[in-house]
């Protein structure tokens, strides 16, 4: 399965995560497990190209195609670790983009 048919979302965040969703052919989606999470290695194997520190972490049952993925706020793309200082950098740019700076 070519993995230029794959679809990623823009990044988004809360207070504690980032999240993007990865849009899987239709066609490829039916020979994944329905009933658990695709470990790191599975998601890779069919195609899915993301910097480390990602987890598939719920199956949107309606869109089974549609995988959801996370990682904590300040995960370093080359190690997959947490790096305080990037969560902190990460946390202000959260909170300034909704006018909470100081809270």
């Amino acid at each position: 399965m070519s993995s230029s048919r794959i679809e990623y979302s823009e990044k988004y965040a809360d207070e504690e995560n980032e999240y993007r969703h990865v849009i899987l052919p239709k066609e490829l989606a039916k020979t994944l497990p329905k009933t658990r999470l695709l470990t790191e290695n599975e998601w890779r194997s069919i195609g899915v190209q993301q910097s480390r520190g990602w987890e598939h972490y719920a199956i949107h049952r309606p869109e089974p195609h549609i995988l959801l993925f996370r990682r904590p706020l300040g995960t370093d793309p080359q190690t997959g670790a947490v790096n305080p200082e990037l969560k902190r950098l990460a946390l202000e740019e959260y909170k300034g983009q909704f006018g909470l700076r100081g809270n």
